[in-house]
């Protein structure tokens, strides 16, 4: 695969104000700078994930490559915290809440995260010292 970084690519709603303050805390907690992002909106975002066959382009808030393998929704936020480690990997104990459940809390948030959270009009622009860890 082309284009893939070796590291954790996390792919966000670039316009959903939950998922940029999302990505904002992991950025502050992710001290080895273990993590890569992208807007879900951009190019770059595109055409990595064209590259999986198990792409869900029906996903729209959060995606997570590792390794070469791709997670969505509540799996790719478990995964996301035990790659952060520390306090953050306890929340893991969540994997035994059947998929199907995690998914569909998951589902509700996501569908309300607008009306909650807010949107903005454009993505998020990286400053200038966090431009190195965004495609």
């Amino acid at each position: 695969m082309k284009n893939i970084p070796n590291q954790p690519l996390l792919f966000f709603d670039g316009v959903c104000n939950l998922c940029n303050n999302s990505v904002t805390t992991i950025i502050k907690k992710d001290r080895h700078q273990k993590f890569k992002f992208a807007s879900i909106q951009s190019d770059a975002a595109k055409e990595i994930l064209l590259q999986f066959d198990d792409y869900n382009s029906d996903i729209d808030s959060i995606i997570l490559i590792n390794k070469n393998h791709i997670y969505y929704k509540s799996s790719a936020v478990l995964r996301v915290c035990k790659i952060l480690g520390g306090l953050y990997s306890f929340l893991i104990i969540f994997w035994l809440i059947p998929k199907p459940i995690r998914d569909w809390m998951y589902d509700f948030i996501a569908k309300n995260r607008y009306r909650w959270f807010g949107k903005r009009e454009s993505c998020m622009m990286p400053s200038a010292d966090l431009k190195e860890r965004f495609l």
